[in-house]
């Protein structure tokens, strides 16, 4: 039987960037394009051009991608022309083949908030999807407040879809823009819509999860008829969010009815990436991940009962509805070391590391692994580092270097201009090859700014590593996140650290200590240590 194809619509770059604490760098907002584009989503809509710089910027660096890029914006204003509306030029001055405006469809909005006519509403729809459309743009319409206004007044807010319709929009988005409308009534509406004429292959769903139900809203309005999904990553936005992305897309692709009715762009091996991708979203954010996330949570396939943890040793479907590999999680079983050492395996295999199953080091990692965890360290996403542990344990890790002490001393002082300013030295002493090499570094840019003592170490054990240094030139830290762990009198640091390289080269590394800086070092050796495992020839 022939699947339908239903449309996913990301808008996680903009959506997600109103959520309360959230505010995304361009290369932050490049590198989770990339990783949408990866999954396989149909939209990534990349934010408001002209809103803020960080949107306008990131349509000026915005990567290429399969999925079709989209810039947001409203329709125009009333008492002037689509041509010369300064804000629809921005947007469409991003350049992007898809542009989606949003409209109101509720007549309270349009009266009590836009302070126009209704009519006039309509023809500000009409208008601007018609100038996107005769620039050669694909026209995306977002029917803001729609339910609201289908329930107060149906016939007006089916007149905004038509207006944008008739105008030449591909989609028309029914919006739950407040979060309140329940799965039931969105099914009711949309089988109206749909009855009076406009075509479930052009309409969309928009929901919010101020219920708790958008992902029950969004499958609904599937069944009901529309086909095109919008969501974010990890149930990112506004109030209490968004449909979220990572629980409908492996529903749609894994549950009956949607597996055997329809289908996505995610195809199976990228849907195993999905875990993957929403944490690195969260690393990015310095966000902790929700551990009872569906599918992806790190509790989602997690037993703990001793009758759930038996019977899952005999059969996995006992306790599981789906298998955990197939988003990329894994299934923890707290008190089984076979269930533990599976994983384990896997973990290395994905490190390209090949281990015998009887193999003695196995459970000393696992139990290593464990106690560090314990400890406040997080190999989720600090793949480097676990690498790093367990080659360490197998005893294949090469003696590059050895770090016999550093030091870090802050001064504060008045500089010549009577300003408070501060100033980071750090000494590092490594043992290469039998020789011993001082280096001293500061912390100060070439601006003359402080960038601290983390800036510092990093150069000063960077400087100079013999034979290995010309493998680790090329390196350098993109990105710094620390972490509370335990709090009171007690309170242990993590630090998590990106380093990228000239190939391209992403990788994540962590350090523990009740010392922030202590735990900084830790991570750096990690980073430093993978790039050598990669670049430099193993040591004679």
């Amino acid at each position: 039987m022939m699947r339908e194809r239903l449309c996913l619509y990301d808008t996680t770059l903009r959506d997600g960037q109103q959520t309360q604490g959230v505010q995304f760098s361009v290369d932050e907002k490049v590198r989770i394009a990339e990783a949408l584009d990866a999954l396989g989503v149909d939209y990534i809509e990349g934010g408001w051009p002209g809103a803020n710089p960080t949107d306008s910027a990131f349509f000026a660096a915005a990567p290429a991608t399969r999925a079709r890029m989209t810039a947001f914006g409203m329709t125009k204003r009333a008492g002037r022309s689509a041509e010369n509306d300064d804000v629809l030029a921005g947007v469409l001055n991003a350049g992007t083949g898809t542009v989606c405006l949003v409209g109101k469809a509720h007549p309270y909005h349009v009266e009590r908030a836009l302070g126009i006519t209704r009519e006039e509403n309509l023809d500000n729809i009409r208008r601007s999807v018609a100038h996107v459309v005769a620039e050669g743009r694909e026209a995306v319409f977002d029917a803001e407040h729609f339910f609201d206004g289908h329930a107060r007044d149906p016939g007006y807010a089916r007149a905004c879809l038509a207006a944008a319709l008739d105008a030449g929009a591909r989609w028309v988005v029914l919006c739950d823009t407040n979060g309140g409308t329940l799965p039931g009534g969105i099914a009711r509406a949309v089988e109206a819509v749909i009855a009076g004429g406009l075509p479930g292959e052009r309409l969309g769903i928009h929901t919010h999860d101020d219920t708790e139900t958008a992902v029950a809203g969004s499958l609904a309005a599937v069944e009901a008829g529309v086909r095109q999904v919008q969501g974010t990553l990890n149930g990112l936005g506004e109030r209490c969010g968004n449909a979220n992305l990572t629980a409908l897309i492996p529903t749609l692709a894994l549950k009956a009815p949607w597996r055997d009715r329809f289908e996505t762009g995610v195809s199976a091996a990228a849907l195993e990436g999905l875990t993957r991708t929403s944490r690195m979203l969260d690393e990015t954010l310095n966000r902790v991940p929700r551990r009872q996330a569906a599918y992806v949570g790190a509790s989602a396939f997690a037993h703990k009962a001793g009758l759930h943890a038996s019977a899952i040793l005999k059969d996995p479907a006992t306790y599981e509805h789906v298998d955990p590999a197939r988003v990329g999680n894994a299934r923890v079983v707290p008190m089984s070391n076979q269930a533990g050492l599976s994983n384990l395996r896997g973990r290395l295999t994905e490190a390209g590391l090949t281990v015998a199953r009887d193999d003695p080091a196995l459970p000393r990692i696992l139990e290593e692994v464990k106690a560090r965890e314990a400890e406040g360290y997080s190999y989720d996403t600090a793949q480097a580092s676990f690498e790093v542990l367990a080659r360490r344990a197998l005893g294949r890790l090469p003696d590059f270097f050895e770090v016999k002490r550093y030091k870090v001393t802050v001064e504060r002082r008045k500089n010549k201009y009577d300003r408070m300013v501060s100033l980071s030295e750090a000494v590092v002493v490594v043992k290469v090859g039998g020789e011993k090499t001082l280096s001293v570094s500061e912390s100060m840019d070439a601006e003359g700014g402080d960038r601290g003592p983390v800036n510092a170490l990093a150069k000063a054990l960077a400087k100079d590593l013999g034979p290995w240094q010309s493998a680790i030139d090329d390196m350098r830290l993109v990105d710094f996140k620390v972490r509370v762990t335990q709090g009171g009198t007690e309170a242990v640091t993590r630090v998590m650290i990106d380093s990228e390289d000239g190939q391209g080269r992403r990788w994540s590394t962590v350090g523990v200590s009740a010392n922030i800086v202590d735990a900084s070092f830790e991570a750096l050796l990690d980073a430093i240590t993978w790039k050598l495992l990669r670049d430099a020839p193993a040591p004679a």
